[in-house]
């Protein structure tokens, strides 16, 4: 695999929330504003990335590789909780309003299925550089799908875009136009499980439409 579609296969194909449906709990909760979105995902960047290389490190080399791995999974829980620590220090200290917002879920990154996930499946059996790349692309795909999700949320249940802070753009000019109101169910947990299943519906669709057209390709070939 080259380092393109190391990086690349978190976006789309290997999507961490769209594709292996992992970190649901932070992308139906947090998901009511792309200012959350945008912080819980730079978190998740700077756990993922880090925790992949630490734990490559400490597996990357036989002899140390054959003491950790017998205790892999408490090591692996004690450096993503270490690194969890840290963003919840540095979140608390320089951003306490985006802290409280997401509140719970920070330190339940500790647990998030997508940073253990790519500690066991990838990071432990790749070289430090190869595991950085992957934890950045699978981060990153993470963010970009909670980002989707937020602004689906917040355009539909509160008719306006909240990218940071004051930096919001009013859309009630549109539901005016339209003659309706915002649906305030969008802003609910309901509202956050409908908005998936329809991009995991969407999603879905399309992979089956690309798939079909590569087994056509297929049959034609061997036809040939």
């Amino acid at each position: 695999m080259t380092v393109k579609d190391n990086f690349f296969k978190g976006f789309i194909k290997e999507n961490p929330l769209l594709v292996s449906v992992l970190g649901l709990c932070p992308a139906l909760a947090v998901t009511t504003k792309i200012e959350n979105a945008i912080g819980m995902g730079f978190a998740v960047l700077f756990v993922l990335v880090l925790s992949n290389l630490l734990v490559s490190l400490v597996t990357f080399r036989p002899k140390l590789r054959e003491l950790v791995m017998p205790v892999r999974i408490p090591v692996y829980i004690v450096l993503i909780a270490s690194l969890v620590v840290i963003v919840e220090m540095l979140m608390k200290a320089f951003l306490p309003e985006l802290f409280q917002s997401l509140g719970l879920f920070i330190p339940l990154i500790v647990v998030n299925c997508i940073i253990f996930g790519r500690a066991e499946a990838y990071a432990g059996d790749h070289k430090p550089g190869e595991s950085v790349i992957d934890g950045a692309g699978m981060a990153i795909g993470f963010t970009l799908a909670i980002i989707l999700i937020s602004l689906i949320r917040e355009v539909l249940g509160a008719g306006q875009i909240t990218i940071w802070k004051s930096a919001v753009l009013d859309l009630s000019f549109l539901f005016d136009f339209l003659g309706i109101e915002p649906i305030a169910m969008f802003m609910k947990p309901e509202g956050a499980f409908i908005t998936l299943g329809f991009i995991l519906a969407a999603v879905a669709a399309i992979q089956n439409r690309v798939n079909a057209k590569k087994n056509a390709k297929k049959a034609e070939g061997g036809a040939k």
